[in-house]
């Protein structure tokens, strides 16, 4: 995949998965967006390919 291609399935997962994240949702809301944002990026499948293609883009 080239940069374009990369940027623009960023923007399509975002938009598919994570606008509307119930757990997302509750974590910031109970615990702080701080832990929501910590579980997206460690704990989620979408969060992990989204660090994947963020370390490809660098």
């Amino acid at each position: 995949m080239n940069r374009k291609e990369l940027i623009l399935e960023v923007g399509e997962m975002l938009d598919t998965y994570c606008q509307d994240c119930f757990v997302r949702e509750y974590f910031r809301k109970e615990y702080g967006k701080r832990y929501a944002q910590n579980f997206c990026i460690k704990n989620c499948t979408v969060g992990q390919k989204l660090k994947e293609y963020g370390e490809k883009l660098s």
